[in-house]
């Protein structure tokens, strides 16, 4: 009897590690906890703080506070690099290279130094409780895509936040998510924007994520690093500019990208 429920108890340790070794496992274990982390820390545990003064930027930076953390905790950490190119007395448009759903750790780092940060989201978010809540209450702009009276509307606030407010517009240019070598290309939506309200361009490049590969299902340790580039004016720019304005800033984003991949690659291969 007793060596019977030895040799259970041994089989269920083994089985137990033999889970927690498997790389798929982890990265389901990882990518739920930061899923349900975020979900918490965003909306639950602080709504009631954000009515107090809704649709303020400054919302975000409790839950941005907690998501920072937590993604340490999973064993990924970032370093933001560049932050004297910020110049916080005008608005810009911030284009952000985008890898994975774990990105919105990355507007966790820049929310509270870029400056008065807001996002862009499809209007569907808003009806999805109770981020959509907590979304609208740190000001983010909710657009109808499908709809061309909206959009038109869309880029007037937006010109509008970013002239009258000096508001920081985070936005993701390639419109998808990748993990590739090569970035892909840009949407016109963020430049037309940069065009319309004479403001500025910011890059900002994120290194690959080492530690994460959505395809072999792996959820490592490691570090990324954020480097926010000096602004790309677009004072007295023209629409007829914009395709030109877009492939200069893409080149600029790429090269930066490959050189931050090269030092990340050789600190990764070091610790290895």
């Amino acid at each position: 009897m007793f060596i019977c429920e030895y040799e259970c108890y041994i089989g269920g340790f083994a089985a137990f590690a033999i889970i927690l070794c498997s790389n798929t496992m982890r990265f389901y274990l990882k990518m739920s906890a930061f899923l349900i982390g975020s979900m918490l820390l965003a909306t639950f545990l602080p709504i009631p703080m954000f009515i107090v003064r809704p649709r303020d930027y400054r919302n975000a930076l409790l839950p941005a506070w907690g998501l920072r953390l937590l993604m340490k905790a999973l064993g990924a950490s970032y370093e933001v690099r560049g932050l004297e190119n910020i110049q916080p007395n005008h608005g810009a448009v911030v284009v952000i290279n985008h890898q994975s759903g774990i990105d919105l750790t990355v507007l966790a780092y820049l929310w509270p130094v870029i400056g008065r940060a807001t996002v862009v989201a499809k209007r569907e978010v808003l009806y999805a409780f109770p981020f959509g809540i907590a979304a609208y209450l740190w000001g983010t702009l909710f657009i109808d895509k499908s709809n061309t009276t909206d959009s038109v509307n869309r880029l007037n606030k937006e010109t509008h936040a970013i002239r009258e407010m000096d508001a920081k517009l985070l936005i993701f240019p390639e419109g998808t998510r990748h993990q590739g070598d090569e970035l892909l290309p840009f949407k016109k939506g963020a430049f037309h924007i940069a065009i319309q309200s004479e403001s500025a361009i910011q890059p900002v490049v994120v290194s690959k994520y080492r530690f994460l590969d959505s395809t072999r299902k792996v959820f490592g340790r490691g570090q990324s690093i954020i480097q926010i580039l000096p602004e790309i004016s677009c004072k007295g720019l023209r629409k007829d500019d914009i395709t030109t304005l877009i492939e200069n800033t893409h080149q600029l984003m790429q090269t930066t990208y490959e050189k931050l991949n090269a030092e990340t690659y050789a600190t990764h291969n070091k610790c290895e």
